[in-house]
């Protein structure tokens, strides 16, 4: 099936207006052209409704929690309210609660560090390293990479059932992959997690932004993301999900705001009464801006609908990977053999809008340099920070320790690229990527590039 063809079979929506969307940058051939932002998997540009509602609040911003005034006393309720909100857009069960945190690697080392004492984490080789490594005052089981999603299940299934029968256990699995932007069969994951005893977090900080996503009725029993990657760049995360772990643990961080009471001994020690709430995880003053940002994002992407977002994502894929498909030189990277062509009209989406690829007889280094200096097009180039799976994927070792970056020579490495788009991506930029592929696998670059720090730039003598 054609792209054309989904296009018309499906409700594609328009993409959602984004700051950036008009900025121009140099090319060093010369001239200026709007700048494509294709790396949508590492930050995401803001929405242009999340920079509006924070600007309007900007010149009400007071201080939260305890403050007399009236605009802390107006923060305080928004701040709360952006609690709701995010629990609201998670789907999350009544006595759930919600932390915010500074982003997806913040949210996870919060956990384990709640974790009860002798639980054993299992997770697969394939997470990105915010969900491979908090783990390591705890027992962990790396799991090998499954190569379908059945496997998935089957491999987390076998380690389940040979794990000690007591104690208590998590499952940390990404919901798409930051490299292959394959999804992940969370429902069933969860499903083998309960039926041994484990509990399960659901790192959602490549699936929140593209599509829905439902604690409830995922049945996972947290969920991380961060507000970076979903439209709202001001530093905040989440953590959401069951209360308990997070009420028996000591505090994330000791100080105010997490503490309720705080008495002087006789002895000169301090007493400390710490709160049962999210606040217990949230100490010092809160990123108001930050938490009012992701709900602003959460309330803009269920108003605009996911249905929409989601058909227009999959138009994109299609576009990018058909593009790609025509140049023999490129490998697009995979780790279910996922057919990447535009999916029917109804079926089930297998990836969001993350594409890796290497291209043979190209550094990705390079590469990446030369779409971004001749064609105004942002993409990443590396092992992006889930170095054993990228390894993986390339054929080399995933026990083999990785450096992102420009090698000092050659044209192979254990390097990739990655393109990544999402609702605000226009497709002007997803055909000028293509085009440009197509161009620089046919011609080669025009300009001359060097390594410098690690990195590939133009050669400017």
């Amino acid at each position: 099936m054609s792209v054309s063809t989904v296009a018309t079979d499906q409700s594609v929506c328009a993409p959602l207006p984004v700051l950036g969307r008009d900025v121009t940058v140099p090319l060093v051939t010369g001239g200026e052209v709007t700048y494509a932002a294709l790396d949508y998997a590492a930050s995401a540009p803001a929405l242009q409704r999340v920079w509006d509602d924070v600007a309007a609040y900007a010149p009400y911003y007071g201080s939260v929690h305890r403050g007399a005034g009236y605009l802390s006393q107006l923060s305080t309720d928004l701040f709360e309210n952006s609690r709701v909100a995010v629990a609201e857009f998670l789907g999350c069960r009544d006595d759930d609660q919600v932390v915010f945190t500074r982003s997806t690697t913040d949210s996870l080392n919060l956990l384990a560090a709640a974790l009860p004492a002798g639980c054993q984490v299992f997770v697969f080789e394939t997470e990105h390293h915010a969900s491979l490594l908090p783990w390591k005052d705890a027992r962990v089981t790396c799991l090998d990479a499954p190569r379908t999603r059945g496997e998935a299940v089957r491999t987390l299934e076998r380690a389940l059932a040979d794990r000690e029968p007591y104690g208590p256990a998590l499952v940390c699995v990404t919901g798409a992959s930051n490299v292959t932007g394959e999804l992940w069969p969370v429902r069933e994951l969860a499903a083998a997690a309960h039926a041994h005893g484990a509990r399960i977090v659901l790192d959602a900080a490549q699936l929140a932004p593209h599509h829905p996503v439902s604690v409830r009725d995922l049945d996972v029993d947290w969920v991380a993301f961060s507000g970076h990657k979903l439209y709202a760049p001001f530093g905040s995360g989440v953590l959401a999900g069951r209360a308990d772990w997070l009420r028996e643990a000591e505090p994330y961080l000791a100080g105010g705001g997490a503490s309720r009471k705080v008495a002087r001994r006789a002895d000169g020690g301090v007493d400390v009464e710490w709160h049962t709430t999210a606040a217990r995880h949230e100490a010092g003053s809160p990123n108001v801006i930050g938490v009012y940002a992701i709900a602003s994002a959460c309330k803009a992407l269920t108003e605009a609908g996911f249905d929409g977002l989601v058909a227009r994502e999959q138009y994109l894929i299609g576009k990018v990977c058909e593009g790609l498909a025509e140049v023999p030189e490129v490998k697009v990277l995979s780790l279910f053999g996922d057919d990447a062509s535009p999916r029917p009209a109804g079926a089930a989406p297998t990836r969001v809008g993350v594409v890796s690829f290497v291209v043979r007889g190209w550094n990705s280094s390079h590469f990446a340099a030369a779409l971004s200096a001749e064609y105004g097009i942002g993409v990443r180039d590396g092992l992006f920070c889930a170095h054993p799976l990228v390894r993986t994927l390339l054929g080399g070792d995933p026990q083999e320790a990785g450096e992102c970056g420009a090698p000092d020579g050659g044209t192979t490495s254990l390097n990739a690229i990655r393109v990544s788009f999402g609702a605000g991506t226009p497709d002007e930029h997803v055909d000028r990527f293509v085009r440009a592929v197509k161009e620089l696998v046919r011609d080669g670059a025009r300009w001359n590039y060097r390594t410098e720090d690690g990195r590939c730039v133009p050669d400017r003598g």
